[in-house]
């Protein structure tokens, strides 16, 4: 086993270099595609190839979808009137316990700052012009998606809308979570414990090589609020 140990130390010295990302990441029934962090290439989902060895934990966010429209017929007016409508909703996000975000895979903050950047498009009636953020609730201990869900409505419900201005809560919710890369050294540890127990059935003298923990944390949905983080990694079984 004196192989087996060499590598393990190996993967846990790896596992501590690894640079992590800070970006919060939605998560969907597929992988994370190459690129998404840097921005780059991001049509089309790679489909789920998800490995057996994961770590299955809470996600961090309910994450909704919720559109703001404007058909006020004067252009210059119906911008005040969407700008002002964001301005409200940005200021009682926090006494509604939401946060606000934009964003499909990484996910942003929206902020007064940053709310001129929201891409308005049309909606196939003259004079209107509408764009989309996404509204979180942080997942606590035993909240189920349906209490994340009647938060937001009732947050939606709460925001003050200027002119002719709209807000929509649409589809269900999805889920987020924060800097996965931060969990690679617990998945480093399931996979080390893993392989060190299949060698261990093989008996005296058989080890393992490790093979793709240098790459990036990967994620698949678990279940209504819980989600699978795991690396694309592989090992095999080799002897003394």
């Amino acid at each position: 086993m004196r192989i087996l140990s060499k590598a393990l130390i190996a993967l846990t010295i790896t596992a501590s270099v690894a640079p992590a990302f800070a970006q919060e990441v939605i998560v969907t029934a597929s992988r994370r595609q190459q690129g998404n962090y840097g921005g780059v290439d991001l049509s089309g989902v790679i489909p789920a190839q998800r490995s057996i060895i994961t770590l299955k934990r809470s996600a961090d966010y309910a994450v909704q979808t919720v559109w703001i429209t404007g058909d006020t017929r004067d252009a210059a007016k119906r911008g005040d009137e969407l700008r002002s409508t964001l301005t409200n909703a940005i200021g009682s996000a926090s006494k509604g316990g939401v946060e606000l975000a934009t964003g499909d895979y990484v996910v942003e903050p929206l902020t007064l700052t940053s709310l001129k950047n929201l891409n308005y498009v049309g909606d196939g009636r003259p004079d209107t012009s509408r764009a989309n953020f996404l509204v979180k609730v942080r997942l606590t201990p035993g909240m189920d998606l349906a209490t994340a869900k009647a938060q937001v409505a009732r947050y939606v419900a709460s925001v003050a809308k200027t002119g002719r201005t709209t807000l929509v809560v649409m589809g269900e919710p999805t889920l987020s979570v924060v800097n996965p890369d931060q969990y690679r050294g617990a998945i480093v540890d399931l996979i080390a414990a893993d392989a060190a127990e299949q060698a261990k059935r093989f008996g005296t003298g058989y080890g393992v090589a490790v093979s793709g923990i240098d790459r990036p944390v990967e994620w698949a949905r678990a279940g209504a609020t819980e989600v699978f983080l795991y690396l694309p990694a592989s090992y095999t079984l080799r002897r003394d």
